[in-house]
């Protein structure tokens, strides 16, 4: 989701500039500062802006200013005196020392610059300029989102990639699995001395509890989950980074619980492994619409 993008253009011996910046945010939540004169724009702006990028944190910039050699204004002097005045006053009573640059300290008062009210009207030319650049400016965020998404679709396919090689490690250490739990328990009845037991009995208990450790649903899941989340993320379908977020969610479930039954070194190894390719999925997949 994150991206930026600026465009400009000269209209009538002005420059208008727009800057359109987006970061992660689970919902849209867009701020606009455009000049006063293109207000009554800014909810048409916000709507095409909004359609176009439909989430994440989005700020959009509009400026307006006269390009070099002609000025839209001059400056207020007699306002500024009023200001000094002020200041030095204020300076005397307060025991404060005065300014050391007075033009950065004065020209950065309100209505320093006076300004010829006719170089604030504008004209429909000027609002459609103004919507152009934002156009544009949304155009290069977008490229830039989606030169970012493709860097993501890759660095998802590795990470996938990764957890079904995992996965396909898992059979190898079933069968030992089942045959060191069976011994263990029979070490330990043999150490129990005077101790007699229904040897059909046991086999069915032994299954019992080895059944309540098996693993083959949440693998037959887990592998579900992995083609899930390459399918939806090569989706032509827009806004399907919430789905990547839940599927990744049910991936990590199920390797919990095959970590929780595994029972067994090499097992919780793997598991370990594959969380660690998962948690840097679920970091990145927050980047994604």
């Amino acid at each position: 989701m994150t991206g930026f993008g600026k465009a400009a253009k000269v209209y009538n011996n002005k420059k208008i500039t727009a800057e359109v910046k987006s970061l992660n945010s689970k919902q849209l939540d867009f701020g606009v500062r455009t000049p006063q004169n293109h207000r009554e724009i800014e909810m048409e702006l916000r709507n095409s802006v909004s359609k176009a990028l439909m989430r994440g944190k989005i700020d959009l910039f509009i400026y307006c200013e006269p390009i070099e050699g002609a000025t839209s204004g001059t400056i207020n002097v007699p306002m500024l005196k009023q200001y000094k005045a002020q200041i030095e006053e204020m300076a005397k009573e307060l025991n404060l020392p005065e300014p050391e640059d007075w033009y950065a300290t004065l020209l950065r008062m309100p209505d320093a610059l006076k300004t010829d009210s006719k170089s604030t009207e504008v004209d429909e030319e000027e609002l459609k300029v103004v919507k152009d650049v934002v156009a544009q400016a949304t155009d290069q965020l977008i490229a830039f989102r989606r030169q970012e998404g493709a860097r993501l679709a890759s660095f998802f396919e590795e990470k996938i990639a990764a957890i079904q090689e995992l996965l396909n490690e898992v059979p190898r250490y079933e069968e030992p699995r089942t045959q060191k739990i069976k011994g263990r328990i029979l070490d330990a009845l043999g150490k129990i001395k005077e101790v007699d037991y229904d040897k059909n009995r046991f086999e069915q208990e032994l299954i019992y509890y080895i059944e309540k450790l098996d693993i083959t649903e949440e693998k037959i899941r887990l592998q579900n989950h992995l083609k899930y989340f390459l399918e939806t993320l090569h989706s032509e379908e827009p806004g399907q980074g919430k789905k990547l977020g839940f599927i990744s969610q049910e991936i990590g479930r199920e390797v919990n619980t095959m970590g929780s039954k595994a029972n067994q070194a090499d097992l919780q190894n793997l598991v370990v492994r594959m969380k660690d390719h998962l948690e840097q999925i679920k970091e990145q997949v927050l980047n994604v619409l």
